[in-house]
């Protein structure tokens, strides 16, 4: 039987090389979106009541995930002096309250169904680093890394993997935003955007079985920019 993994904000950019790459490598992928019809489940990960009632009645008719994937997300970008409080709170809620809205109904059933399941959260070089005109979103992916490396540590003796994955600058639509791309890629060691395919990559190892004994690990695609 196919294990059942879930990977939120899966209809494009990293989310949907994560979810392609780990169709490929066998599991039977959940994907989601707020919209996109594409997708197998619709809700805002920021919305609490929301996720918990489409997660469980999911969970109701199709038994218990083996793994997550945590990529939805948002930015908002702004000079913190200039930052709006709406622009502080829907990044906070999305980001960071989207670790707790989408596990808190699933981690309970992978424990009682005795699953030795991962975890994969994705945060960013902005969590570690820290990255002008982005407090709010390297204050919700900094709270990403330490809400992982404690949960990890909860679950370390189920046998559930806990683990944080944070890219650099990927070539997607966010990318596509820059101001000055090719001064951007002069700071990378690497001198390019890493790509969608390439995280996944690592998501992906991070769900082989000869990964049971990586947790609490916070693992950097980034070109070497940190």
């Amino acid at each position: 039987m196919m294990k059942r993994v879930l990977v939120t904000g899966s209809s494009r950019g990293i989310g949907k090389a994560i979810a392609e790459r780990l169709r490929s490598d066998g599991f039977d992928v959940v994907t989601h979106a707020v919209r996109s019809p594409d997708a197998d489940l619709h809700f805002d990960v920021a919305d609490r009541d929301e996720a918990r009632r489409i997660l469980e009645a999911d969970i109701a008719a199709n038994g218990p995930y083996y793994g997550v994937v945590l990529n939805a997300g948002v930015a908002a970008d702004a000079p913190f002096p200039a930052m709006e409080d709406e622009a502080w709170d829907r990044v906070l809620r999305t980001d960071l309250d989207g670790f707790y809205n989408v596990l808190k109904p699933l981690v309970m059933p992978m424990v009682s169904a005795r699953i030795r399941g991962r975890i994969v959260a994705l945060s960013s070089v902005s969590g570690l680093a820290g990255n002008r005109g982005q407090v709010n979103y390297s204050a919700a992916k900094a709270g990403v890394i330490g809400a992982v490396k404690a949960l990890a540590v909860e679950l370390a003796k189920r046998g559930i993997t806990v683990n944080a994955v944070a890219p650099g600058v990927i070539d997607t639509e966010m990318a596509a935003s820059l101001e000055f791309p090719d001064e951007v890629k002069k700071a990378i060691p690497m001198r390019r955007f890493g790509t969608p395919e390439e995280v996944a990559a690592v998501v992906a190892f991070l769900f082989r079985e000869d990964a049971a004994y990586v947790t609490r690990q916070v693992i950097s695609v980034n070109g070497g920019l940190f």
